[in-house]
């Protein structure tokens, strides 16, 4: 068996994770507190791209500095405690000090 704290498939994981998101309490610890954060990072970065019919493919093809990713690393600050070197990586804006500077121009990279 590995380790871990769910039994299951990854659908039945994510469903977990979701309703994880929405009724966190004091039985809930790091590592399903961490998963749970990221899961719905991931959701909001994957709404992003269809609402702007975009794949990952043209993600990784825009600009580092694009405006549309810019305004997703913002929405992603806002709703959720993803690091900026997470939301660099996964918008593909380059250097985790590169992505402070795009936030900062609007004033949304502390926390």
């Amino acid at each position: 068996m590995r380790r871990g704290w769910c039994l299951g498939g990854d659908r039945f994981r994510e469903e977990l994770l979701e309703q994880m998101s929405e009724r966190r309490g004091a039985e809930h610890y790091g590592q399903e507190r961490a998963e749970s954060d990221e899961a719905k990072a991931e959701r909001i970065v994957k709404e992003e791209l269809k609402r702007r019919r975009w794949t990952e493919k043209k993600l990784g093809r825009l600009a580092k500095g694009d405006a549309e990713k810019v305004a997703i690393a913002r929405r992603l600050r806002a709703e959720t405690v993803m690091t900026v070197a997470w939301i660099a990586d996964r918008l593909r804006l380059g250097s985790r000090n590169y992505a402070n500077f795009l936030l900062g121009r609007t004033g949304t990279n502390s926390r």
